[in-house]
């Protein structure tokens, strides 16, 4: 197997889960916060949702600097736009990542702030972390935000209180 075809296999079952988690998030409190330093969910669900974006500029660019990066807004207009955002940013993703090439994924990547080197791994390193990782860990944020909510969290590597286990 590339390294590609594996990331595939890993990339597959997160963005499905991350879907999952995606389509639980209430349309109507975009601006609930748990605490005062804590990203807004509408926020917080668009950034979750446009992530997908930076998994491809890592495997198609040369190398990334943020302080001149080209964002999607993380501004949340509805559900339908979220998933919709999201479902076109992870297909996008996905071709990308489907094009790679072992040598391609085994290159350096400059990952910066301006003069700040972020990471200069391997993009396969980077796409893990600074993507998989990245999306991971505010996808569990979300399910949080959920949580406290009294909202259904969908289970994702397993069963939740609400999506209880049935053989």
């Amino acid at each position: 197997m590339t390294i590609a075809e594996i990331l595939l296999e890993d990339f597959d079952i997160e963005i499905a889960m991350t879907r999952k988690i995606l389509a639980a998030v209430p349309a109507d409190r975009p601006d609930y916060k748990p605490h005062d330093k804590s990203m807004p969910l509408g926020k917080l669900a668009m950034h979750v949702a446009t992530l997908p974006a930076l998994g491809t500029k890592i495997l198609t660019l040369p190398a990334l600097d943020l302080t001149n990066a080209d964002w999607p807004p993380l501004v949340f207009v509805s559900s339908e736009q979220l998933l919709h955002d999201f479902d076109t940013l992870a297909a996008e993703a996905r071709a990308a990542l489907a094009a790679s090439t072992d040598h391609n994924l085994l290159q350096p990547w400059k990952f910066s702030y301006g003069s700040y080197v972020i990471s200069e791994n391997t993009r396969s390193c980077t796409f893990r972390h600074a993507f998989f990782s990245h999306m991971i860990h505010h996808r569990a944020q979300l399910g949080v935000y959920l949580r406290l909510n009294d909202l259904p969290v969908p289970g994702v590597y397993g069963p939740s209180a609400d999506e209880p286990f049935t053989p």
